[in-house]
């Protein structure tokens, strides 16, 4: 009868107690607590596939070292592993792998069960930009110069103590003036730049309307008394003597305005010179003697 070989005892218990590897020590853990790889993956938020490659030790299916390492943490930390000496041991088993010589990586990506979800990174996104187009909105507003129809309404609206003194006597923006001929006359008007405004003969009953951008307007003529002029519908006193040639004399509505508001202040009241004091009545002629009577006393 052949003799079996003898095996040796310390081969035996040396191949027994050869250390668990990473993948190996998070399955067992995971088989102990009843846990599916499903289950595993539902709570770390980490695909299955590379859970699974976790557990074969098989790192080189994995993106890169530091998720071979954060990876084998989130897994060990589930399962109630230390999970610091998990993952030295991934560390030492990825650098001895083709993974550690072609795809090293200086950092560990955060842990993905603490990654926010989908649904909170586009709400976050959305609320980012809509900061941003409020903040657009209101620099636009700060910025940007109020146009003359906002800045009328802000005087409209505001009381009237709050006004500035003089602010409701104030002029209107423009007033038309009206040149009526009485009479065939010659004028020319010009504006500040020296442009022919009128120039020629106006026709009895002929008008002419001042344009409302011109610029310090002067008019010219030689028979005043033949133009009626009115801005705003009201009546100006003539511009000058009858038959005395004007010239340069400003038409603009306010100088018109003006001169009519001083040739009412220059006219008297009747009885009352400029100074206040009562004007003496004049004195009546005496009756006359009728011719009749001197001859006949003669």
């Amino acid at each position: 009868m052949a003799e079996e070989p003898e095996v040796e005892t310390g081969a035996v218990e040396a191949q027994d107690v050869q250390p668990m590897s990473p993948g190996a020590k998070l399955r067992a853990a995971r088989e102990v607590q009843g846990l599916s790889i499903q289950d595993v993956a539902t709570r770390t938020r980490i695909a299955q596939r590379q859970l699974e490659a976790v557990e074969r030790d098989d790192y080189a299916a994995l993106p890169g070292i530091p998720y071979a390492v954060g990876f084998a943490r989130a897994y060990a930390r589930t399962v109630g592993v230390d999970e610091v000496m998990i993952a030295a041991e991934v560390r030492n088993g990825v650098h001895g792998s083709d993974l550690g010589a072609n795809r090293y990586e200086a950092f560990e990506p955060v842990d993905p069960a603490r990654v926010p979800s989908r649904a909170l990174a586009w709400t976050a996104a959305v609320i980012v930009i809509l900061l941003v187009a409020g903040f657009m909105v209101w620099r636009t507003q700060m910025f940007t110069p109020p146009t003359g129809e906002e800045i009328a309404a802000q005087e409209e609206a505001k009381p009237a103590a709050a006004r500035p003194a003089g602010a409701a006597r104030a002029a209107p923006v423009a007033q038309t003036v009206v040149f009526t001929a009485v009479d065939d006359v010659w004028l020319r008007i010009t504006d500040e730049a020296g442009e022919r405004l009128k120039d020629g003969i106006m026709k009895k009953g002929e008008n002419f309307t001042l344009p409302a951008n011109a610029r310090n307007p002067m008019i010219v003529t030689g028979r005043p008394q033949a133009l009626s002029v009115t801005v705003g519908g009201k009546p100006i006193p003539p511009l000058g003597a009858a038959d005395r040639t004007i010239s340069d004399v400003p038409v603009s509505a306010e100088a018109l305005l003006a001169r009519g508001a001083a040739a009412g202040a220059a006219v008297p009241a009747p009885g009352q010179p400029t100074g206040g004091a009562p004007v003496p009545a004049p004195a009546q002629p005496a009756p006359a003697v009728p011719q009749t009577s001197a001859a006949a006393a003669n």
